[in-house]
């Protein structure tokens, strides 16, 4: 029997292929790099003026398949054809391909036209459900980046500088927003909101929150109560460090083991050149 690579895979999986759907930037390359250390086989579903080429030249051509934004019916045709016992999703698309530069299909415009409401949530659902109504089984988005996720605690060098009232009342902010289905996070300064993650993402949320140009600005990153683990998993990287720097926000508060930290390590070497400390907490779910 052998260990088990990662605990958020399902215990009886198996060595058929996993098909990486892949989104922009560094998550989707530290994912499959992780799936290759465990030896498990790994195949690539890229999206046209999205996906990395640095990912997209990793694979041989036959362990690749490309598709534009919007083609539900050729991922699905993908996956069988590369022999996908198993499906994951990782990196975002620019929001804006969903208004401009959409290339839905068939498949997509029946599940869209099925829809009244249209969220990350709806949409990305109704993608899994399709997978999965092929017997291949989505994974858990976290799934081999166990050594990624959020640790509880300050994960920075010193003492807490932020108060702790203040992280509290922006966590709270944050969760409400989550759950509302308006978005991750929030900033937040002594007991007031200042800016709140919407459509635009996060780095827009936080150069806002730059704008007033004060002090003691928090930044909080969730989930919701009843995430779905198979999609829309926060992600914290160097990108959002910078723009929290370049922002003058000195604290982000991110919730253990469920926002990713692409590269940790190197983060957190990061963050203490920046002088920016990262925490990671647990909310107490009723």
């Amino acid at each position: 029997m052998r260990d088990q690579p990662s605990v958020f895979l399902p215990g009886d999986y198996d060595q058929r292929p996993i098909g990486l759907i892949a989104g922009k930037g560094r998550y989707p390359i530290i994912t499959a790099e992780q799936i290759r250390r465990t030896g498990l086989p790994v195949r690539l579903i890229s999206f046209q003026g999205e996906t990395e080429a640095e990912l997209i030249d990793s694979f041989a051509p036959e362990e690749h398949c490309q598709i534009k934004v919007g083609q539900l019916g050729k991922l699905l045709k993908s996956l069988r054809k590369l022999d996908c016992g198993y499906a994951l999703m990782a990196g975002q698309l620019t929001p804006k391909r969903l208004f401009h530069g959409l290339h839905p299909d068939l498949k997509a415009l029946k599940i869209l036209n099925g829809l009244r409401r249209k969220n990350a949530e709806t949409i990305f659902g109704a993608i899994a459900a399709e997978i999965e109504a092929l017997n291949i089984r989505m994974l858990d988005a976290r799934s081999f980046l166990d050594g990624q996720l959020a640790s509880e605690g300050l994960m920075t060098p010193g003492k807490l500088k932020a108060e702790p009232d203040y992280i509290d009342h922006g966590i709270q902010i944050a969760k409400s927003v989550s759950e509302l289905d308006i978005g991750q996070g929030c900033v937040v300064r002594k007991g007031t909101v200042l800016a709140v993650e919407a459509y635009e993402g996060t780095d827009p949320m936080l150069q806002r929150a730059g704008t007033f140009k004060t002090d003691g600005l928090i930044f909080v990153k969730t989930v919701k109560h009843n995430q779905d683990y198979r999609f829309d998993v926060p992600v914290f990287g160097e990108r959002t460090l910078e723009v929290m720097h370049a922002s003058g926000i000195q604290t982000a508060a991110l919730e253990a083991g469920r926002v990713i930290m692409l590269d940790k390590a190197q983060l957190l070497k990061t963050a203490r050149e920046m002088k920016i400390e990262l925490l990671g907490f647990q909310h107490k779910r009723t």
